[in-house]
């Protein structure tokens, strides 16, 4: 075994992450930005988490000009030693969420160090330069003033141009096809003007007359204006969870969603809307019909490691509502598949771009997760915990939703569930806002007995609390603790919060404290009480 230890330790240092000479700061926040299409969101989110500790402003100057800093790196096929800027040397999907942060930031980054970064990306020389990329770095550039665009000019390549038009040929509902407004002409434009200043009049009759005309020319477009208007609420109500996660900086916003997050299991998705589909929803689409025989193939039959590509059926996952994911699950016997089976699957769903929705994945974690963990007997095998941590890390409201809830409100939870809990909260691949919605699921849960040991490992991970939130917990303490006097895990709990929160806990909330701990009857009396004193006074 020594062997092909010491043989892998090399490979992974060859393998560094471009960002690991950085300081801590600047290597978590591009660990965030990996994090694919929801990268750019982590990234804010480590951002605020760093605010809120109190030190010094996040040194966005150091960080730029590091991006910019040449690295010799390896490359072609004879290995030749060469320059790039570190920005270069970024993974594509960290680049493009990097650029959707720094516009989200804008205002508080040092021009002179943000022009040097734009001109790089801008020059890059590999063989396919992304255009995404290219556009977000235009629209920077533009927005510090650095040149002066042709009127009119669109940032978007003409390839991406013509992507994007058939991107909404395809989205069109009901056979109406949605406007790409094109990039006027500068010249035909100005044309127009001219006209325009010749014939005010007769603008402002036709525009007087436009209400009482029920066929006119103004009558589509007032159509349209409805369609987008109605569109526009539409996405507002889907991506309602994930903005507040967003805007309310990690560790509140998902205190602030619970009211939508129910325990019961016969929730489908993380809203109230996707609690149930239309009638037609229990059908599934004909391209995702067909290609059940494929999948169930995939599933049982298994190569060598689990490194190949996720098959592009699953990429029909994005075609599906939750209630046809459900259906789909069912006919793929989800429940059935072996642990292998399982990691498998997870693995591909995890490679999938874009991510699958919070209502998909809430069906896919129960399928998967919850009939398999109510059913152990003994501890989980390795694979059953590689996967369920794993597809935590990347869809942990889903988790919580679909697993954590009822695992820990399921009156058969016992020894081997608590344990497997305990090491899903452990996970150090959970982001600190993660985390803080777990506790916040915790809190909103009925508590017992098995609940203490997985609030506990949870909390050793010294989650960050707002003041609010802490006190929340604190009194829930309080008051669970009147009712569990002889629970040495209650007691193993109250350990953990007075010696990894000290300085968390006020005067008033130490005196709460006391009498619940004065209670106690575990062996465990004396050192709560020798805790206690410890306390700040």
């Amino acid at each position: 075994m020594a062997a092909p230890e010491a043989a892998s330790a090399p490979a992974e240092r060859a393998e560094a992450a471009p960002w690991a000479p950085l300081e801590a700061p600047a290597r978590l926040l591009l660990q965030a930005l990996q994090a694919g299409p929801d990268g750019a969101r982590r990234g804010l989110g480590v951002l605020r988490a760093l605010g809120r500790r109190g030190g010094e402003p996040f040194a966005w100057g150091r960080l730029l000009e590091a991006l910019c800093r040449e690295e010799p790196v390896a490359e072609g096929p004879d290995c030749r030693l060469q320059l790039k800027p570190l920005m270069l040397l970024l993974p594509r999907v960290c680049q493009r969420n990097l650029m959707s942060l720094l516009m989200a930031v804008r205002p508080s980054l040092p021009e002179d160090r943000l022009l040097p970064l734009l001109q790089i990306a801008r020059q890059d020389q590999s063989p396919e330069p992304d255009a995404w990329l290219q556009a977000l770095g235009e629209l920077l550039r533009r927005d510090l003033g650095g040149e002066v665009p042709p009127r009119g000019a669109s940032p978007l390549s003409g390839t991406c141009r013509r992507q994007l038009r058939d991107l909404c040929k395809q989205l069109s509902p009901g056979g109406r096809s949605l406007l790409v407004t094109p990039s006027p002409d500068p010249e035909e434009e100005e044309e127009e003007e001219a006209k325009d200043t010749q014939r005010p009049r007769k603008r402002r009759k036709e525009s007087e007359e436009e209400p009482l005309s029920h066929e006119g020319e103004r009558a589509p477009k007032r159509f349209c204006l409805e369609r987008e208007e109605e569109g526009s609420h539409e996405e507002e109500r889907a991506e309602h969870e994930p903005l507040e996660t967003l805007a309310g900086g990690g560790e509140a916003s998902p205190i602030k969603t619970q009211p939508t997050m129910g325990a019961e299991p016969s929730v489908a998705g993380q809203g109230p809307e996707d609690t149930k589909g239309p009638p037609e929803s229990l059908e599934l689409p004909e391209a995702v019909q067909a290609a059940v025989p494929r999948l169930q193939q995939l599933l049982t039959t298994f190569g060598e490691g689990l490194e190949d590509a996720p098959p592009a059926e699953l990429q029909l996952l994005h075609e599906c509502s939750p209630g046809q994911v459900a259906l789909l699950c069912a006919q793929l016997q989800l429940p059935q598949l072996s642990d292998m089976g399982v990691l498998r699957l997870c693995t591909w769903l995890l490679s999938l771009s874009p991510a699958l929705s919070l209502g998909n994945a809430t069906v896919l974690a129960r399928s998967l997760f919850l009939g398999r963990i109510l059913s152990l007997t003994s501890s989980a095998s390795r694979l059953l915990t590689t996967s369920l941590t794993s597809f935590c890390a990347k869809y942990t409201y889903s988790v919580c939703k679909a697993v954590l809830g009822p695992v820990l409100q399921a009156p058969e939870a016992g020894p081997a569930h608590t344990e497997l809990l305990c090491c899903l909260v452990q996970h150090e691949a959970l982001e600190p806002d993660r985390q803080a919605h777990m506790l916040g699921r915790i809190l909103e849960l009925p508590w017992k007995e098995q609940t203490f040991p997985v609030l506990q490992s949870l909390l050793e991970r010294q989650v960050e609390m707002t003041p609010e939130k802490f006190s929340v917990l604190m009194e829930r303490l309080c008051k669970e603790g009147l009712a569990a006097t002889t629970s040495v895990a209650y007691a193993k709990l109250m350990l953990t919060v007075m010696n990894k929160y000290q300085a968390n806990i006020t005067e008033t909330q130490k005196l709460g404290l006391a009498a619940p701990l004065a209670l106690n009857t575990t062996f465990l009396r004396k050192s709560l009480q020798a805790a206690l004193r410890r306390l700040a006074p």
